[in-house]
């Protein structure tokens, strides 16, 4: 982001460009990471290639996007707090144009705290709809053979097989209707706990980790080594797509827990959490400490590109553009 004053306006809008844009980029792996985090003990994907190809193949290639609708919806508002919050506070908490470590980390708690308002709800909704395949994928497809039930009274006609029915395909309304129904308002922000948990050490160690790969490129970028007053614009894509793989790694195992709290419903065999500590605990017994990293590539291929790309909106200057055709 660039050091130069822009409005509270051009924030949001670059915000949420960013979000509608990078989202849709890289939406087929972020499903494949919340159906990866999922799986308990039945392992219908090997991992995140094979993931991608059943889904197109058992559900098409709109498959890889079921919930990106309500992500693209909420994510405008998501991303737009979270940077505009980020930069707010980064104005706030500095003195005379410098800004200490601390500042930077404070800057980013605050706007981690700020998003999850939007983000609960959004996660929430998503992650029912991504997972909905995967649940899919492991009822047994009824056979002819099934259908006689064996015994010595065996009829001499065998019963016709049952034909399975279409899969029962959620959406993201009926979802929200029947959660505020039956749990109300908090039905929504199930979660919310973990999600706050993952998103605040996330900012705290992006934004500080962007802004001081982004200072490299400022001190390199003019001639004799001077300071410019903004990057290249491929070092402020490199450095958001380098800051946040290394924050989507940190805290994985925080995302893990908290797409494990979010999702409804269970397969066969498959662990119910009353909490964050239960749900380690649960996780840790019966799966080991490698199910804490489930997802880990997904979520630093989905992040890196989501944050470069967003930082080169903020480059190019979006926001600042379409207030300046309107205005």
């Amino acid at each position: 982001m660039s050091e130069k004053k822009v409005s509270l306006t051009a924030k949001l809008i670059n915000g949420g460009v960013a979000g509608l844009v990078g989202v849709t980029c890289v939406f087929p792996i972020d499903l494949a990471k919340t159906r990866l985090q999922n799986q308990q003990g039945v392992q219908v994907y090997k991992g995140m290639l094979d993931c991608l190809a059943k889904t197109v193949r058992s559900e098409g290639y709109f498959g890889c996007y079921r919930g990106a609708a309500v992500n693209l919806t909420l994510v405008t508002p998501e991303k737009a707090i979270k940077l505009a919050a980020n930069d707010v506070f980064r104005q706030k908490l500095s003195k005379d144009g410098h800004l200490p470590l601390w500042g930077e980390v404070l800057a980013g708690c605050g706007a981690g705290t700020c998003q999850v308002v939007v983000t609960t709800p959004m996660e929430m909704l998503k992650i029912q709809l991504q997972d909905a395949g995967r649940l899919a994928a492991q009822r047994p497809v009824p056979t002819p053979a099934q259908g006689a039930a064996p015994g010595p009274a065996a009829s001499v006609v065998a019963p016709l097989p049952t034909q399975p029915g279409p899969p029962h395909r959620p959406s993201a309304t009926g979802i929200t209707v029947q959660l505020l129904k039956t749990r109300g308002l908090a039905g929504l922000y199930r979660g919310a706990g973990a999600t706050l948990l993952r998103d605040v050490p996330f900012s705290m160690i992006y934004f500080p980790l962007f802004a001081n790969l982004n200072a490299l490129g400022r001190r390199g970028a003019g001639l004799r080594g001077e300071v410019q007053e903004r990057a290249p614009f491929w070092q402020s894509f490199l450095a958001g797509c380098s800051a946040g793989s290394v924050a989507a790694v940190a805290v994985t195992p925080l995302d893990v827990i908290k797409t494990r709290l979010q999702t409804l419903q269970k397969g066969e065999g498959e662990d119910s959490y009353r909490g964050i500590i239960d749900c380690s605990r649960r996780i840790m017994r019966r799966e080991g400490p490698s199910a804490f990293l489930k997802g880990a590539t997904c979520r630093a291929l989905v992040i890196a590109p989501l944050f470069g790309i967003a930082q080169g909106v903020y480059f190019l200057g979006v926001g600042e553009m379409l207030l300046g055709l309107l205005g």
